[in-house]
């Protein structure tokens, strides 16, 4: 897509990858250095046990998660060490990309859908308060989190409950994020989608530099 169809009232954005600095190899490293091989899949976006994928529906609870984790690890770990280890592919935002939100605010209903968890969720949030000073919410109209609705992207069915909560026309919406497998399921529902690879500028899809 080279241009944002006319049509496009509202735009739904991912968060890690899209607006959000990431790098997967980070806690893949950190996991190793606990024991854990093979944690998470290349390029970031899935994992190789299921207590990952039941974090990000929300199905387990912080504590529930780091036991998961010690089960599958050689030696015992700190809730701290598993936290760090868990939260070391978030490095920081990106300051143009939050000045293009601004920017797109005045023409478009801005959403955010993300798959996270809640000790992400705690992580990235305290990061954006302290950089920009307000809370990362105030970005959008809604923001949606795979733990919350008990749904993971690319399901179709996610997608709508996303649409349905915020009482959107999928025709009139673009979603866009970093995994190729999201968008398919986001155009499946229905939406117009955008899969943002790491060689593509976001200023430049909407004609910023």
């Amino acid at each position: 897509m080279n241009k944002i169809p006319q049509e496009v009232n509202n735009i739904i954005f991912d968060l890690g990858g899209v607006l959000l600095h990431i790098d997967a190899q980070r806690s893949i490293k950190a996991f190793e250095s606990l024991g854990l091989t093979n944690a998470i899949n290349h390029g970031g976006w899935g994992y190789q046990h299921e207590v990952f994928l039941q974090m990000e529906k929300g199905l387990l609870s912080d504590e529930q998660f780091r036991n998961g984790i010690r089960e599958l690890l050689p030696e015992p770990a700190s809730d701290e060490a598993i936290d760090k280890a868990w939260c070391a592919m978030i490095i920081d935002f990106s300051d143009d990309r939050i000045n293009l939100l601004h920017e797109l605010k005045k023409s478009y209903k801005l959403y955010l859908f993300s798959n996270t968890n809640n000790i992400h969720l705690n992580h990235f949030q305290t990061l954006f308060q302290q950089r920009f000073g307000f809370p990362i919410s105030d970005l959008f109209e809604n923001d949606y989190y795979s733990h919350v609705l008990n749904q993971r992207k690319p399901s179709v069915e996610s997608f709508q409950t996303v649409l349905n909560h915020a009482g959107l026309n999928p025709q009139e919406t673009l979603f866009i994020d970093d995994s190729k497998e999201n968008t398919l399921g986001a155009e499946k529902a229905g939406m117009h989608a955008v899969h943002l690879t790491m060689e593509q500028n976001l200023q430049a899809l909407f004609g910023r530099n």
